[in-house]
This record gives C-alpha cells, sequence and structure tokens, in this order.
C-alpha cells in the first residue's frame, strides 16, 4: 500500500530501503505553485535510530506492514530477552541492544505487545505505566517541604526514578515507560 506524503502523521508506520519506521514529528509547509514539502522526524524500529527526512510534492512512500502480537516476558541472560507468544507459546528471543531503555520497566512474567515485519520480532512496545516496587528509598529531611521536593527510590528492575517525598521502601508506585517519571502510589 503506497502512502502520499500528506497522509503521514504522527504514529504513522512507513517502510524506507526495506527497514520498518514510525513518524515521530511531523510538519507540513505549503509552498505556493511548488505544492507542499513535509518534514518528518522518524525512527527505526529495528535498531532504533532517529533520521530527519525532507519529502517533497507528491512523493509516495511505502507503508509498513507491522502486526503487533500479545506476548509475555520470560526472562533475560545478558545477551537477549526473552518472551513467549501468548496465543501459539512460541517462545523467541530479542537482542539486548534492541530492548535498550526499556529493560528497566520488564519484569518477569509481564505482558507486552511484539512488533512484527515480515515474520519477524523487531521490537517490543511497553503498555504506557508499569506498576514497580520500590526497593530502596532514600529517607525524607523534615522541613524540607517548601515546594515540590523529590528524593531518589530504586525500583525492583535496578533503575532510579525522582518520587515524592512520602514514597518509602515496599511501596509500588506507577512509572511512565515513556519519560521514566513517577505516576503515583498504587493502593493495595
Amino acid at each position: 500500500m503506497l502512502l502520499n506524503i500528506t497522509e503521514l502523521k504522527k504514529g504513522t508506520l512507513l517502510q524506507l530501503n526495506g527497514i520498518p519506521y514510525k513518524v515521530l514529528e511531523y510538519n507540513q509547509k505549503v509552498v505556493g505553485r511548488g505544492g507542499s514539502i513535509v518534514n518528518v522526524r522518524i525512527i527505526s524500529l529495528t535498531d532504533g535510530k532517529v533520521l530527519d527526512k525532507t519529502f517533497k510534492g507528491n512523493e509516495q512512500l511505502e507503508a509498513a506492514d507491522v502486526t503487533n502480537r500479545n506476548v509475555q516476558y520470560l526472562y533475560n541472560d545478558g545477551t537477549y530477552y526473552y518472551f513467549m507468544d501468548e496465543d501459539t507459546f512460541d517462545q523467541f528471543d530479542i537482542a539486548a541492544g534492541i530492548i535498550g531503555d526499556q529493560a528497566g520497566y520488564l519484569k518477569e512474567g509481564d505482558k507486552v505487545q511484539a512488533q512484527m515485519f515480515n515474520s519477524a520480532v523487531i521490537n517490543v512496545e511497553l503498555p504506557k505505566n508499569v506498576p514497580l516496587e520500590v526497593t530502596y528509598s532514600e529517607n525524607a529531611v523534615k522541613g524540607d517541604t517548601s515546594s515540590t521536593v523529590r528524593k531518589n527510590a530504586v525500583l525492583e528492575t535496578g533503575i532510579s526514578v525522582k518520587v515524592p517525598l512520602f514514597i518509602k521502601t515496599g511501596d509500588v508506585i506507577k512509572v511512565d515507560t515513556r519519560t521514566g517519571e513517577y505516576l503515583e502510589r498504587v493502593k493495595a
């Protein structure tokens, strides 16, 4: 399926030179008689590289046929992360380099979306936020509440986030997987 450049928008999947990309930013300029110019920032779904591209006039691009499957995260051995398809129970691995920073939000048994391109798994997509337990948090300094003060907390997966002073070791908090920021404390 072909896409006109004017059909591009944030989140659109396209294919360039056989590699699937996702549009992160989109900006269209209309130029007099010359038609329009579209500037996009795209990210490769295979290796995570971000590119800036400019398309002119009536160029057409190929849509990327990326499908999602429900999978469960099993474990990792430092080099690969292992997942299981929830429908077929097939197991597969993804290189740690592709998982990247998302690893800090994955714990055994989590359900995520695997992105498939040409019947090969190219990436995993995490939920927007995940609950994680605080394994260590600094003590709050009494009287240090004149503004929104944050302290460091280490979560069960090993990542560190800034949390409000009332969060303590053993609390379960929601963390935004896109920004890595604290969202709220999960009520027990």
